[in-house]
């Protein structure tokens, strides 16, 4: 598993080693909203899909809300379809956030598929010239469910992106008077 760190280059995407660029760059995208983390990864898949002649996929995992268990005790098509269409909001939203729509000079493909995020990425990041690109909440300490099955399962090299953030005593409460200038 690599993360950014000694990767060199002015971009931070130079010199991944062990990663064949015959494959392709397979980003997750975050289930729940659009994280910070989610957004850098995507960002830097997109860097290495373009620098290496790559096609970008980006995957959003999804679940009903309830769970899987709670969903099979009273199925409902709809209210999955529902979900589904949500989960490709998102997809959309993260694409917005990060090129204004598509990247530049990428062959894209977007999927959202069904599952749990790690079961997810590591099926579809299978090809062992792939490389699997998630994002690092919390700084460079990458942890969670997530983390533990693409360690233990992942068929091919993963980067892990830390999120770009904020200070905490930078961010303060937004009030009514900030919005309208009052």
């Amino acid at each position: 598993m690599e993360g950014l760190d000694g990767l060199g280059g002015e971009d931070g995407m130079d010199g991944i080693d062990g990663v064949e660029a015959a494959g392709r760059v397979v980003v997750g995208v975050s289930g729940v909203g659009v994280s910070g983390a989610s957004l850098a990864a995507l960002r830097a898949g997109a860097r290495v899909a373009r620098r290496d002649g790559r096609r970008l996929v980006a995957v959003l995992a999804w679940e009903p809300p309830e769970g899987e268990a709670l969903y099979l005790r009273r199925p409902d098509p709809e209210w999955a379809r529902h979900w589904e269409r949500e989960a490709w909001g998102r997809l959309d939203a993260a694409f917005d956030a990060v090129f204004g729509g598509v990247p530049v000079g990428v062959e894209v493909e977007r999927t959202v598929v069904r599952g749990p995020a790690g079961r997810v990425l590591c099926g579809v990041a299978s090809r062992p010239g792939d490389l699997l690109v998630v994002g690092a909440r919390g700084g460079r300490r990458w942890r969670g469910r997530v983390r533990r099955y693409v360690d233990g399962r992942a068929g091919c090299a993963v980067l892990v992106v830390p999120a770009v953030g904020v200070p905490r005593r930078l961010l303060r409460r937004v009030t009514v008077a900030d919005v309208v200038g009052v």
